[in-house]
């Protein structure tokens, strides 16, 4: 029985000292993102998501990551290989679970910056399908305001290369800056961004 006792025990602080771990971990990916240094904190992530395969959070912020700076590299080749990096660690959550409209957004995202990199060949082949990732999305959490504001932001840009009106999806992006307002993450780590992007398009929207 005390050998026994000695397994649980053992057992349960392994669990504590994986947990503390993961929390550091995660902590100093976050420090590393928030200094600039990018490429670091994509690492750091990418071990996390290699030594606690139980979260998708590592995984997704490798991809949300390499993502958001795809859309600030203008070097194609470099955009090409971030991109890659994005798809890959979302892949591996996507794999596990179809339903988390969290990682929808991720691939809508990664699809809009392939647009963005080639209008002309990737406008037409992927704008489809990134409406329809957001409608998926808006089905499993309507009131998910990062589900809101990056559809509404993509349907801004799709309204302004057609010259068709833009007040719909700005009252949209408005909700989205409301449900902000009120979302609260499940964890410390679950997704929380947003608000300041949706506020600058929205001072768009009134100019």
């Amino acid at each position: 029985m005390t050998k026994i006792i000695t397994i649980i025990a053992f057992f349960i602080c392994s669990l504590l000292s994986a947990q503390g771990q993961f929390e550091q971990g995660m902590g100093k990916a976050f420090q590393l993102w928030s200094e600039g240094k990018n490429t670091e904190a994509s690492d750091l992530f990418e071990r996390i998501a290699a030594a606690e395969k139980t979260s998708w959070l590592p995984n997704y912020y490798v991809a949300l990551l390499n993502t958001t700076t795809a859309f600030t590299t203008k070097d194609k080749e470099q955009m090409t290989l971030l991109l890659r990096k994005a798809q890959k660690a979302l892949d591996v959550e996507m794999d596990k679970n179809l339903k988390n409209a969290e990682l929808l957004v991720i691939q809508a995202m990664i699809d809009t910056a392939w647009i963005a990199a080639d209008p002309m060949t990737n406008g037409q082949k992927l704008s489809g399908k990134v409406m329809e990732l957001y409608g998926k999305a808006q089905a499993i959490a309507p009131e998910n305001p990062r589900v809101v504001f990056n559809k509404a932001e993509f349907e801004i840009g799709s309204a302004k290369f057609w010259g068709t009106d833009t007040k719909p999806m700005c009252a949209q992006i408005e909700k989205a800056i409301g449900l902000f307002a009120t979302f609260k993450p499940e964890t410390p780590f679950s997704p929380s961004w947003g608000l300041d992007r949706a506020m600058a398009a929205m001072k768009n929207c009134t100019k």
